[in-house]
């Protein structure tokens, strides 16, 4: 295992972490329960291959995971690790973000907090619920003088990522600084916008952390188009994207959410490689994605323009997953998203069939591309 220093906490941290937001699980009577003791088995066998970062939070895995990191470390192996964990910002009530503190506190049966993160904080949320008087900020302060938070953190999930001056990823480096010591954001190889807030919370010296590395799973799935940006060089399409993400001199860890050992071994492999990914072989992978996403483009851009559908058909969204098979050859997700739409909470809206060839959309497209046309192939490919 490869470790490096994580900013200027003082830590020494592996590359690869482990994120426990996909512990082991199995379906009974309909509802999906957690192995603790499979959990259990999981975190130990990722300190026991180097792993010293585990990631949870307190809803995680039905609110098990922090209970399940917990009793994994108990032995004598709590010292031995550094372990994150977040704070929901429900308000902006210093007290309550205390009280939420302490829980994740009992729940993973500790004294301290290495790294807790302000969790999925937009530059509103920070502006209006963190920063205000008697708020979240300067109660994280005074527990860290007492001890119980060792560094203060953040994760990023605003849409804006900081690629220019007004950028929010930047704003909350800038407001925080001083006091803020880790990000935790996404980044990956088909989710590029944050590279620039990266590079500055590094620049900065806060420690980096990435979720995500292989999208979500979507870079898990086989892609010969993905693969073969390194023909030869790589036997999977998540071992292409974990160590392009891992090749970013900006990136000290990369989080791993796993649910077997046979994952998390593959992971601990690919983190284990001591020859990182060469200048020209990164500067081949990003000509190559550059082509891709102009690829992509000439289908749809995503500028929305063609929105809002009167048959609420999110068009944009929807091609985007046809664009993740066409281009990107991930078919197998493409399908199972496109599966997905009026099913899942984050996808509230028609799939194609519902068109009505109204043909609005066509005439406020700068493209002027056939959506039409578009979405009776998209409905064909990914619905059949």
């Amino acid at each position: 295992m490869q470790y490096v220093n994580f900013g200027k906490t003082g830590a020494k941290v592996s590359r690869l972490g482990m994120g426990c937001m996909r512990l082991p699980n199995y379906e009974k009577d309909g509802k999906t329960l957690f192995d603790e003791e499979k959990g259990i088995a999981l975190i130990r066998r990722a300190i026991d291959l180097g792993v010293n970062y585990f990631d949870t939070a307190p809803y995680y895995c039905d609110k098990l995971s922090e209970v399940i990191l917990g009793k994994a470390l108990q032995g004598g192996l709590r010292d031995k690790v550094w372990v994150s964990t977040k704070n929901p910002i429900e308000n902006d009530s210093g007290d309550d973000y205390e009280k939420r503190l302490e829980q994740s506190l009992k729940n993973l049966m500790t004294d301290h907090i290495d790294f807790y993160n302000f969790w999925g904080i937009s530059l509103d949320t920070f502006i209006n619920k963190v920063l205000v008087k008697n708020g979240p900020f300067e109660r994280a302060q005074k527990l860290k003088a007492q001890g119980l938070i060792k560094h203060i953190s953040f994760s990023f999930h605003d849409g804006d990522a900081g690629e220019n001056e007004g950028g929010n990823l930047r704003e909350i480096l800038k407001k925080g600084e001083g006091v803020l010591e880790s990000l935790l954001c996404q980044y990956n190889l088909l989710d590029r916008n944050k590279e620039p807030g990266i590079a500055l919370a590094h620049e900065m010296g806060l420690g980096t952390v990435i979720m995500g590395p292989v999208g979500g799973g979507r870079l898990g799935a086989p892609s010969k188009v993905i693969q073969e940006l390194l023909p030869g060089k790589v036997r999977s399409t998540a071992e292409m994207a974990l160590r392009f993400v891992l090749a970013n001199p900006n990136v000290n860890v990369a989080l791993s959410g796993v649910s077997t050992i046979e994952q998390l071994e593959e992971n601990a492999r690919v983190a284990s490689n001591e020859a990182p990914l060469s200048g020209s072989e990164i500067s081949q992978i990003e000509d190559m994605m550059k082509e891709n996403e102009r690829l992509a483009g000439l289908y749809c851009t995503g500028c929305k323009y063609c929105m809002p559908c009167p048959q609420e058909i999110n068009i944009p969204d929807i091609f985007s997953m046809m664009n993740y098979h066409r281009v990107y050859k991930l078919t197998d997700y493409a399908r199972a998203e496109y599966a997905q739409i009026g099913k899942s909470p984050w996808k509230k809206y028609e799939n194609a069939s519902k068109c009505v060839e109204c043909g609005i959309c066509e005439t406020k497209c700068p493209q002027s591309l056939p959506i039409r046309e578009q979405l009776k192939e998209t409905h064909k490919t990914l619905a059949g």
